[in-house]
């Protein structure tokens, strides 16, 4: 079953539930955006994801990536795939106007990428790396190398990467072993060896631009020590054009479970010429403008395909005869009912669905508020969005990737035998999205991230500003009687966080051993609050449309149908959470090495 845009689903997100004209308007680089432009963009995109990218997908992972002298090839359909994304102008959707880009927010391309990444995910990582490259070049590096690589980064002729880690330095990247050693023109000498570079080498673009982390021969031990550079896999001459070969070489392709279609690369540098980006020591603060967009894309992995095993376990319910409904049957002129009369596969199917849309929400607000935190005029309403967006981040990434892998695995349920067979594409499904939860930073480093630095280390003072979110919603909405129930059910899991995040906190400073014990519950709740908080909006927005007379009953009624299932069956798991959290540390840490 080929993949199928959700394009009702994301407009009725983006223009009832968050008002996407009213926020583009705020926006420096955004007040020429019209609800009839971007409802054309997004149409022009799922048609991209339907008929050129869901076509190659299950060939593209049978086939794999080819490796051979150090040359990697793509497979087939893919370097024709590219052409066509690139001939569309897409690779330059939110680029820099200066420099070539199209200017648009990341919330429109958040929800492309969503759709790219549920109808092939390897082919995705290939784009999603260069716009993260080029976010970063255009932040952080010099003028010369702005103008020198983001037009032909915007113009999908060039591509990007990010190299962090090594054999012995994965979230320790201050452990890197990497050097760089100052030239007398001003460059750079890099030598040392990264390990798991998505889209390191590959044969869709001329030449490939690699971000490398590395340290000075002097540098000051751990992270304060990392700088960042630029590594052109190619060399550019006079002209601006491709020059010599860098010495810059693949050693080799990873053998993995799944995004088989996607180049994983072992990459030398031998003394390769690179420029510093940013400043010296800074490297780390700043390539985390690229990871932050990175762990946004990690939480839409999670959400394309989820819709993608939605669209093929639903379908398959409606279709796939097996046994009677418990209370008799509903066809009798058949052998059998559609499996979709049993309970259990109902159940299966609205936690998937009621995941997907909460997490599709999640994604746009926090795209939102990356948005904000770059484009609205106000300096104050900037930093508070960073502020948020900083918090949202580790939650989103992780949340949706591990809800994103949970419904793939159910909809691989639903179908049963057929699911684990090939055929389907749910098994393929259920290996893509299960590296979303490890790469650009593993789900339980998200979780200590959170827990740590964004609520120890602030005294829950970033928490307070979403608190501050959900309250003003509370407030806007407390006198519509449509909303009590919902309002009421968020007023109490809202309360939990807040005083688990105190107990967390004052656990915490007592002993650093509660933090790690309590950071993935910890993270889930947040979670779990954020989807709550989602499906408020979703449930509000749905209630506002039905009011206003708008000709779409059957799917108003089922939106508030899923958000009542999540209420009733998802939502009580924060009681369970709460438990785990106060729990503590003691059964964790009691266990001797021994005893492992």
């Amino acid at each position: 079953m080929s993949y199928r845009a959700p394009l009702k689903d994301i407009q009725f997100l983006l223009h009832k539930v968050f008002n996407a004209e009213e926020n583009f308007a705020s926006m420096t680089l955004s007040e020429e955006l019209s609800e009839d432009l971007i409802k054309a963009i997004l149409e022009e995109a799922g048609k991209i994801a339907e008929e050129l990218l869901s076509p190659i997908n299950q060939a593209g992972d049978k086939e794999g990536c080819g490796f051979d002298g150090g040359k990697v090839s793509t497979p087939q359909g893919f370097k024709d795939a590219y052409k066509d994304y690139v001939k569309g102008g897409w690779s330059g959707l939110t680029g820099d106007l200066d420099y070539g880009g199209q200017g648009m927010p990341k919330v429109i391309s958040a929800l492309i990428e969503e759709m790219f990444f549920g109808a092939n995910s390897s082919f995705c990582l290939y784009t999603v790396l260069t716009t993260g490259a080029a976010l970063t070049i255009n932040e952080h590096a010099s003028e010369e190398l702005k103008e020198t690589y983001l037009p032909k980064l915007y113009q999908g002729i060039w591509s990007g990467t990010m190299c962090l880690t090594e054999s012995h330095a994965g979230t320790d990247l201050g452990m890197i072993h990497t050097k760089a050693v100052p030239a007398k023109d001003g460059s750079y000498s890099l030598s040392g060896t990264k390990i798991f570079i998505t889209a390191g080498e590959h044969d869709l673009t001329e030449n490939i631009v690699h971000l490398v982390l590395a340290k000075l021969p002097d540098a000051p031990f751990g992270p304060k020590g990392i700088s960042l550079f630029l590594v052109p896999k190619y060399l550019l001459n006079a002209e601006g054009g491709i020059g010599a070969k860098n010495n810059v070489s693949c050693g080799s392709l990873e053998n993995k479970m799944g995004i088989k279609a996607s180049a994983t690369c072992v990459l030398n540098f031998d003394d390769a010429t690179g420029f510093l980006v940013g400043d010296l020591n800074n490297g780390l603060s700043n390539l985390f403008t690229m990871m932050n967009y990175e762990r946004l894309s990690m939480g839409l992995q999670g959400n394309g395909l989820a819709e993608s095993s939605y669209q093929i376990a639903s379908a398959y319910a409606s279709q796939r005869l097996q046994g009677r409904a418990p209370s008799g049957p509903e066809y009798a002129e058949k052998a059998a009912d559609p499996i979709l009369v049993h309970p259990d596969v109902r159940r299966m199917l609205l936690t998937m669905r009621s995941n997907i849309l909460a997490g599709r929400a999640l994604s746009l607000y926090s795209a939102f508020h990356l948005d904000i935190s770059r484009m609205h005029p106000n300096k104050k309403i900037r930093a508070r969005s960073e502020r948020l967006i900083s918090l949202l981040i580790p939650v989103q990434k992780a949340y949706c990737s591990d809800k994103g892998f949970e419904a793939c695995v159910l909809g691989q349920q639903v179908l049963g035998g057929h699911g684990y067979v090939s055929e389907w594409g749910l098994e393929q499904n259920v290996r893509d999205s299960r590296i979303a939860q490890i790469y650009e930073g593993a789900n339980g480093i998200q979780a200590l991230d959170l827990a740590g630095r964004k609520t120890l280390r602030t005294k829950g003072a970033q928490l307070n500003l979403l608190i501050e979110e959900m309250d003003k919603f509370i407030s806007a909405n407390n006198s519509k009687k449509e909303m009590k129930f919902y309002l009421s059910k968020f007023s109490d899991v809202k309360s939990l966080l807040v005083e688990m995040t105190t107990l967390v906190i004052k656990n915490g400073s007592n002993n650093p051993d509660e933090i790690g014990a309590a950071s993935y519950s910890y993270m889930e709740l947040m979670g779990l609050t954020l989807y709550c908080f989602m499906w408020q909006k979703i449930i509000l927005a749905t209630i506002e449309a039905e009011k206003s007379g708008q000709d779409d009953k059957a799917y108003y009624d089922g939106l508030i149908g899923v958000g009542n299932f999540f209420f009733d069956k998802l939502l009580p798991r924060s009681i369970s959470l709460a438990e785990e959290i106060r729990a503590g540390a003691k059964s964790v840490m009691n266990a001797t090495f021994e005893q492992f």
